[in-house]
């Protein structure tokens, strides 16, 4: 589990930028269904594939590796689930990434293979998993890693 809050802090940071990000990728599917590929849909098809390649990827492992662990040890069955849920979401967006990032590069660097309809639809599917992932993190996940980390500060203090 992470060691201390800023950790939780730039986790929870992250996940308001996904959002943002989630946001964009919509917008600009819209976008290309509107109007094709043009410069605007270059520069924010570059700017959220790198996002989505980098940033998003290294909180999910940062997730496997800092939060997850901890609440797998719980002792909490439904917990233990919840985070095996998890898990699986970070499967199922990485499956679905290989769909949408390869068609981002694409756009990014004009070349109009992509079908409008086609990528609507895979942009549809891996937002739904991301905003689906990130709302059970927040509402159950986030909550108890943080309580886990503040009893074990208390813990740690007390002796």
């Amino acid at each position: 589990m992470a060691n201390n809050a800023g950790h939780f802090e730039a986790l929870d940071a992250c996940h308001l930028d996904i959002a943002q990000h989630i946001q964009a990728l919509g917008t600009l599917a819209q976008h290309i269904e509107d109007h094709g590929i043009d410069d605007h849909a270059r520069h924010e098809a570059h700017s959220i594939e790198a996002f989505f390649s980098s940033t998003s990827r290294q909180h999910h492992a940062q997730e496997e590796r800092d939060v997850f662990p901890a609440l797998l040890a719980s002792g909490d069955a439904a917990l233990a689930t919840a985070v095996r849920t998890l898990q699986q979401d970070h499967g199922w967006i990485e499956e679905n990434w290989i769909e949408v990032g390869p068609r981002l590069r694409a756009i990014a660097s004009g070349n109009g293979w992509t079908d409008p309809a086609e990528f609507q639809s895979y942009v549809d599917v891996f937002t739904a998993l991301m905003r689906d992932h990130i709302a059970l993190e927040e509402r159950l996940i986030y909550p108890q890693a943080k309580a886990l980390w503040a009893q074990a500060l208390s813990q740690s203090r007390k002796h």
